[in-house]
């Protein structure tokens, strides 16, 4: 995969905390790796959301289930849990 360097504003604290756990040149991989896992849960977002729009409202019980193993999946795929823990999503009431 061809690279190409951009320019990103983080707060100090988190990426020095981040480049003394993963090592100055792991930091590019670690940042790739967080900004595919948040791509990946934008694009479930939106698939739950289409999901919502076609069906008329909040997911039933059986749809919920199927977008948390599809996000379980994912998480996965990317080598591990999600920082922020447990994602909740709207449930037919």
């Amino acid at each position: 995969m061809a690279t190409k360097k951009y320019t990103v504003t983080l707060p100090e604290e988190l990426a020095e905390e981040i480049r003394r756990e993963v090592g100055s040149g792991g930091f590019s991989a670690y940042v790739t790796k967080a900004i595919e896992r948040q791509h990946e849960r934008d694009r479930l977002g939106e698939l739950v959301a289409w999901m919502q729009e076609e069906s008329g409202g909040p997911l039933a019980p059986e749809e919920l289930a199927a977008a948390e193993a599809e996000l379980g999946d994912v998480e996965r795929q990317l080598d591990g849990p999600a920082a922020s823990g447990h994602h909740e999503l709207p449930l037919a009431g």
